[in-house]
């Protein structure tokens, strides 16, 4: 029985074609890299046939690398989000992402709040082998979900990143379900997938830009405690430059505060400190000289001389 909410895959009849050619359709025959490794029950579909090597091959050389380094995503919902804004259901209807059920095993390493340690670069080999899964939940609602009967041989936390999706902006873990299997497959070296996956949305490249320099750091591990140890470098650093940052501006609005004017010392408002007595004093010289201009006139030389009383 084909999984939740999935029907088999687009063309999935089998049979022979117009003279004798095996009409068997991709997504039925590519199948086959499933058994015994990702799922434990082979699902309807090959992940991700939409855009493999394009619709005829077009693609050429590039498409078949691609094609090559493709690995199983699946998620288990337990539709605790609105549907239409569910980053999971989104791929799963663009054949990205397959949807297991409950009890279905899944081989590959799962990103789960169950994990005992985080996602590293030493999961390659089990990624390439069986792929990613997430556990699509509610933090606020774990308790209703059955573990024990989703469990994985490698389940996972996703270590110190930043949500770059509309909602959860700039909160660190806040991630969605898609972010969360891109984070994995960056983590692990299988980047072009990771990117497929995030180009659905039109946020999507905001994860790199937000997260790369992070992601970069973590893929110079080798251990889950490597990853944890390069975390917690990252976070510290992160402090002290809020609290430099913090400072900053805390001695530009200090100096800002000297240079504001005071609006007692601006235009007509200001007023000289003086006494009345100066004032007093100011006014009888300008008196005196008053007087003295009475007393001389200019002869026509130029000379300044006392009037002849």
């Amino acid at each position: 029985m084909a999984p939740r909410g999935r029907g088999r895959g687009r063309g999935s009849s089998a049979g022979a074609g117009k003279g004798g050619r095996n009409n068997t359709p991709r997504v039925q025959r590519d199948r086959s890299q499933y058994a015994g490794s990702g799922f434990s029950e082979i699902p309807a579909s090959a992940v991700d046939q939409l855009e493999r090597g394009g619709e005829n091959g077009e693609d050429g050389e590039g498409g078949d690398e691609l094609v090559a380094s493709r690995v199983p995503v699946a998620m288990w919902d337990f539709d605790h989000c609105d549907p239409r804004k569910c980053s999971g259901k989104k791929l799963a209807r663009l054949d990205l992402m397959q949807e297991l059920r409950v009890g279905q095993r899944f081989q590959g390493v799962v990103m789960s709040p169950k994990g005992t340690q985080v996602v590293s670069p030493a999961d390659k080999d089990i990624v390439a082998a069986a792929g990613v899964a997430v556990v699509e939940c509610s933090w606020a609602r774990l308790e209703e979900i059955p573990f024990n009967k989703i469990k994985s041989p490698h389940e996972r936390l996703l270590p110190y990143l930043v949500a770059a999706n509309p909602v959860n902006y700039g909160k660190p873990y806040k991630l969605t379900c898609v972010e969360a299997i891109a984070a994995a497959l960056y983590i692990t070296g299988f980047d072009p997938q990771a990117e497929v996956l995030l180009s659905k949305f039109s946020w999507g490249h905001s994860f790199w830009e937000v997260n790369g320099p992070i992601i970069e750091r973590y893929r110079t591990c080798t251990t889950p405690e490597s990853v944890i140890e390069m975390q917690e470098v990252m976070i510290r650093e992160m402090e002290r430059e809020q609290d430099e940052r913090k400072r900053a501006k805390e001695e530009i609005e200090e100096a800002g505060d000297l240079l504001i004017e005071n609006p007692n010392h601006t235009g007509g408002a200001w007023r000289p400190h003086h006494s009345d007595e100066e004032e007093e004093s100011d006014e009888e010289e300008e008196e005196e000289e008053e007087e003295d201009d009475a007393e001389y006139e200019i002869d026509r030389l130029g000379n300044r001389i006392r009037k002849k009383l």
